[in-house]
């Protein structure tokens, strides 16, 4: 445990259908540079989507070659009060704390601390009596696992199976536990289905974290604060509201599009908890995504200071799914078009205007971006409207497509 994976380990380790992607990548001579006045579009298409009452508001951001093309707040960012939206609003992202998660972890992989190949149960070693349908592992979960949604870990708020059941009802967020505790709780569960043979969404960015924890010997968020988000200067991320005073700066969504039970065992991210969810628990700006998605495209570098290795960006946005043949069920929300990485969706089929090479993911709550290496761009949309995500970020997809000179 602790030895670091050689770079030839790690190129060893992508599927065929990740090297096609790198020659997809290298293909494109040069990036293709966005038409202002066609972007115009994507603008026009929030304030309809604003005045025909689908979204309360939204900021929107389209950077390409390091600088904003497009960065714009789009109606209200409470509708009770009537306050207009603001750039510097406050969002719940959820899921896109998964992205923030995977890359901390990869970070301890660069330092040698960590392995993809690890068992997670040299960490936490109640993992290694987990059972499956009664029967005990084929091989044990690793780290490589957690990652690409592979553990067997579910979620209990989707889907209708007997252990997403077990989930549901295990009373998994009882109390205010810390991420020791959750991780005890959930290791008492079987898992849905064997390591290493289905993509199932759930817990395993939430495990994924508390390895981070034991690794760094520090909380999650210190350990995320202190080596990527103080350095990057996301200083509005965070697993809580800290400062009472800027919950005016917080987007609220319509009454009547939102959960009527917690999510991921998350009643409101922006109240207090000891839990620091990695799956889903943070909130932030469009402008301290901005900052990680930047570093991202830059291949983990930013303002002069390296996060990642280039070789460990091109590893996490390369499929890990599809070209290892794991299989997808019906619910494989990157959709048909997509394979997984190491916390990222990832584009394999070049679909005009949309390229393949392009990863990201999103939140339950409204919010997604997506980077596009070859074009050197990427988008972000911060919203809170979960019943109109999927519909808007495919729609957005093709207008900032279709505003790239040709």
């Amino acid at each position: 445990m602790g030895r670091q994976m050689s770079r030839r380990a790690l190129l060893a380790s992508l599927p065929a259908t990740a090297m096609l992607s790198v020659w997809a990548r290298a293909s494109r001579a040069s990036p293709r540079d966005l038409d202002r006045q066609r972007l115009g579009k994507v603008s026009d298409y929030f304030r309809n989507e604003v005045a025909a009452g689908t979204i309360p508001g939204a900021v929107v951001l389209v950077q390409q070659h390091g600088s904003p093309v497009l960065l714009q707040s789009f109606g209200l960012r409470d509708p009770a009060t009537g306050a207009a939206m603001t750039e510097d609003a406050i969002f719940r992202i959820y899921s896109m704390s998964k992205p923030i998660t995977s890359v901390a972890a990869m970070m301890l992989v660069d330092d040698g601390r960590l392995r993809l190949d690890d068992a997670l149960s040299s960490y936490i070693p109640a993992f290694a009596d987990v059972r499956v349908d009664g029967r005990p592992l084929a091989r044990p979960i690793t780290i490589l696992d957690l990652l690409r949604h592979t553990s067997g870990l579910t979620y209990g708020f989707y889907g209708v199976t007997a252990v997403r059941r077990l989930y549901a009802h295990a009373q998994l967020f009882d109390g205010d536990i810390d991420n020791a505790t959750f991780a005890t709780r959930l290791a008492r569960l079987p898992l849905a289905e064997q390591p290493g043979t289905l993509w199932d969404y759930g817990h395993s960015t939430d495990v994924l974290g508390r390895v981070i924890e034991i690794v760094s010997d520090s909380s999650l968020y210190q350990f995320e604060r202190d080596r990527l988000l103080g350095p990057l200067g996301m200083h509005a991320t965070a697993f809580s509201l800290a400062d009472p005073s800027l919950r005016n700066r917080v987007a609220e969504p319509s009454p009547r599009d939102w959960f009527d039970r917690p999510i991921a065992g998350l009643d409101d991210p922006i109240r207090p908890k000891r839990w620091e969810s990695g799956g889903a628990g943070m909130i932030g700006t469009i402008s301290d995504y901005a900052r990680f998605a930047q570093m991202l495209l830059n291949s983990g570098e930013l303002d002069g200071h390296r996060y990642l290795r280039s070789e460990t960006v091109a590893l996490m946005t390369r499929d890990h799914v599809v070209g290892a043949g794991i299989r997808r069920d019906d619910l494989y929300f990157p959709g048909p078009d997509h394979g997984f990485g190491l916390g990222f969706s990832v584009r394999l089929t070049e679909k005009p205007p949309l390229p393949s090479g392009e990863y990201g993911w999103d939140g339950v709550g409204g919010t997604f971006f997506f980077v596009d290496p070859a074009d050197d761009l990427f988008v972000i949309v911060m919203m809170q409207a979960p019943s109109q995500r999927g519909r808007i970020a495919s729609d957005v997809r093709q207008l900032v497509y279709g505003a790239l000179a040709s």
